[in-house]
């Protein structure tokens, strides 16, 4: 997938990722993501960040149930940045 090879990840591999309600425009969080979350993102429409913490992949609402369900995804024009 293009976004896929088109992000630019940082030296731990991660990319910082703002998720924003599509209709408020609120800004909800900002979290990490890598590749390997990424592509779960885009494959399942649901967020899925990086526990930078944890050193694992943290679906959002797993435990909570508060999903984020991803309407689109855009990268910044230096692509180092996921909307």
């Amino acid at each position: 997938m293009k976004l896929l090879d088109d992000v630019k990840y940082d030296s731990n591999g991660l990319i910082p990722a703002i998720a924003q309600d599509e209709k408020s425009g609120e800004i909800l969080i900002m979290a990490w993501m890598n590749r390997e979350s990424l592509e779960e993102t885009v494959k399942t429409k649901r967020a899925v960040y990086f526990s930078r913490s944890r050193k694992k992949l943290w679906r959002k609402g797993e435990e909570s149930g508060n999903v984020q369900e991803v309407k689109s995804i855009h990268i910044d024009c230096a692509a180092d940045v996921i909307l």
